[in-house]
């Protein structure tokens, strides 16, 4: 099993974005346990982390500007609807 991490206050470099987008493009069990590492977060009530990992995801898989076109939504829509509740107070 893969496991995805969520750093409690660091803030994600670019480096470890490129990591994660380069892992996801290349391991496809790693894309599929990180998916559901999201997914399971917020169906366990943990929404913060769950959003961010999603926007992660989404990020590293399609970006949101992909996103916006595949649901007919704004770019930003879909970037508030993945945002914590703690985002001011340094959530990731």
């Amino acid at each position: 099993m893969v496991t995805y991490e969520l750093p409690e206050t660091m803030a994600l470099t670019r480096d470890f974005k490129e990591t994660i987008q380069a892992r996801i493009e290349r391991d496809p069990a790693f894309r599929e346990e990180m998916l559901k590492e999201g997914v399971e977060c917020l169906l366990a009530g943990d929404m913060d982390p769950g959003k961010a990992v999603l926007r992660d995801y989404i990020n590293a898989a399609v970006g949101f500007q992909e996103l916006s076109k595949l649901t007919a939504k704004s770019p930003k829509s879909n970037t508030v609807a993945l945002r914590c509740r703690a985002h001011d107070l340094g959530c990731p």
